[in-house]
């Protein structure tokens, strides 16, 4: 059986998402402070893809500032190996990692395995680590045995500077294989990874300064919008077959919600996680960080189709209203979608297979048991004494060694989330995935797994999350990174 949910009750889950139209690029600003003084090194030429052998995953990763080519474009962005989006990583459940880490930038940097439940600690997925320029650093870690197969993401969380680096072009996928990937069905179906990102260059392809004071409070958002590092990319789905898309939202701020001409997504797992059975959508909204896997049935005429971003808009604040002083386009205020779709993609049809039907049943998601504590969350913005204005959570500007929350391991709580303020919020937590029980009261359509949640504005949401297995210091925090970098973050110790 195959739910489906309308448009309103999708909108009101939490993937979440809005983007724009490849449009040409604006002329404002000096590059990115984090570019180096010296010469560009030139791009180099490593394989995309690394994948584990005999349960280990080992891969070399080098940040810098390189030319890089987006679709015909020559741009000049922050990557990983050279390359934008950054090599693929793929393991499996019980496989080792080690990552040689040089860090190359003229900042200070980390990486975070987004989604992965693995250790915060020492090197494993520690946000704390500050590598500065030139040094290297060795990351280590065990995905468990148990681990859920899905779609992970790696980008710099180093804080204060998470926002201006990923909008750089340092983000790639970190695909665990698993149960999930040996349904028949899915198995069986052609598969697309898509790493949504949006760029803001200048007329020489140079990255913009981003120190724009209204850009910044509602998030930035560039006017050049890629998929896998290409504007206007082809896909193709086989004729009567499926089409498997794993897509990441790997943009600071931009939200994007995704639609294809004539076919309904048939979405399969949120945030890495696989969903029970597949539910139905001609929607799909997903909020910076998110995640989501769909299948796509080749059972329309044979042509070309169109991967749309429809209007979404995240809110503003104050004077910049629903729009931003630059009407909701480009570096400054940027926070929503046209009035009118953009393609992101263009979907067209192969050669004809033997039919493949949807699967009917996934992965079960099991009901979580009552919590022990429930705790509340407000998300705001204000006044900072010689800071400015600030993002907030109960009132509180980030600071790095106050703990704001303290929880017991192996226990369940409810976490209250209420966005008080005049733009939506993705809430992201480091580590333990967590269910989303309710919003404004009302239950949610169906059980998920995540680790990623939209509180619109005025919405309260109530998350049930188990602390599972690692004890430690680590963080949960608005996912719109600016807002993360200007305080809207808090430390979480978990004791066991």
């Amino acid at each position: 059986m195959i739910k489906k949910i309308n448009r309103r009750q999708f909108l009101a889950l939490s993937l979440a998402g809005a983007g724009g139209a490849i449009i040409t690029s604006c002329v404002r600003g000096n590059s990115s402070q984090s570019s180096p003084k010296a010469s560009l090194k030139p791009a180099i030429d490593l394989p995309k893809l690394h994948t584990s052998k005999n349960g280990l995953l080992e891969v070399d990763l080098e940040a810098s500032y390189r030319p890089v080519k987006l679709g015909d474009k020559q741009a000049y962005l922050l990557a990983y190996n050279g390359q934008v989006p950054a090599p693929r990583l793929s393991a499996k459940p019980g496989d080792k990692v080690k990552i040689k880490f040089t860090n190359n930038l003229s900042n200070s940097t980390n990486l975070h395995q987004h989604g992965l439940h693995i250790p915060f600690t020492g090197n494993a997925d520690n946000v704390f680590l500050n590598i500065k320029p030139g040094e290297t650093f060795n990351y280590e870690f065990t995905i468990p045995k148990n681990h859920p197969a899905g779609t992970y993401w790696y980008h710099p969380h180093r804080h204060g500077l998470v926002a201006e680096q990923l909008f750089g072009g340092l983000a790639g996928l970190f695909v665990v294989r698993g149960d999930l990937d040996e349904i028949p069905e899915i198995k069986a179906a052609k598969e697309e990874f898509l790493v949504l990102q949006d760029f803001a260059l200048d007329s020489e392809g140079k990255l913009i300064d981003s120190d724009a004071h209204m850009s910044l409070m509602s998030g930035r958002e560039g006017d050049l919008i890629t998929v896998n590092g290409e504007p206007n990319p082809s896909f193709s789905i086989p004729q009567n077959g499926l089409l498997r898309l794993r897509i990441v939202n790997a943009s600071p701020s931009r939200f994007y919600n995704l639609s294809l001409e004539n076919h309904p997504f048939y979405l399969i797992a949120t945030d890495g996680n696989a969903l029970s059975e597949p539910v139905e959508t001609n929607e799909l909204l997903l909020t910076p960080g998110q995640r989501a896997e769909v299948l796509i049935k080749g059972d329309k005429q044979p042509k070309q189709y169109r991967l749309l971003n429809l209007p979404y808009n995240r809110g503003g604040m104050g004077m910049m209203g629903g729009g931003g002083m630059m009407g909701g386009r480009g570096m400054m205020g940027g926070n929503n979608n046209d009035d009118t779709s953009a393609v992101l993609a263009t979907v067209n049809y192969d050669s004809a297979v033997e039919t493949i039907p949807l699967p009917t049943k996934l992965l079960p998601v099991p009901t979580l048991p009552e919590p022990q504590q429930v705790r509340r969350f407000k998300l705001n913005h204000g006044m900072r004494p010689s800071v400015g204005m600030a993002f907030l959570i109960n009132g509180k500007s980030y600071e790095n060694q106050r703990i704001d929350t303290q929880v017991k391991l192996n226990t369940v709580e409810d976490w209250e989330i209420v966005n008080t303020g005049t733009m939506d919020h993705p809430f992201h937590l480091h580590v333990n995935h967590f269910q989303v029980i309710s919003r404004n009261g009302k239950p949610e359509p169906y059980r998920a797994w995540r680790d990623t949640v939209l509180v619109r504005k005025g919405e309260t949401v109530r998350i049930r999350i188990p602390f599972r297995d690692y004890a430690g210091k680590t963080v949960y925090h608005c996912h719109i990174l600016d807002h993360e970098d200007l305080g809207m973050m808090a430390n979480l110790e978990i004791v066991s």
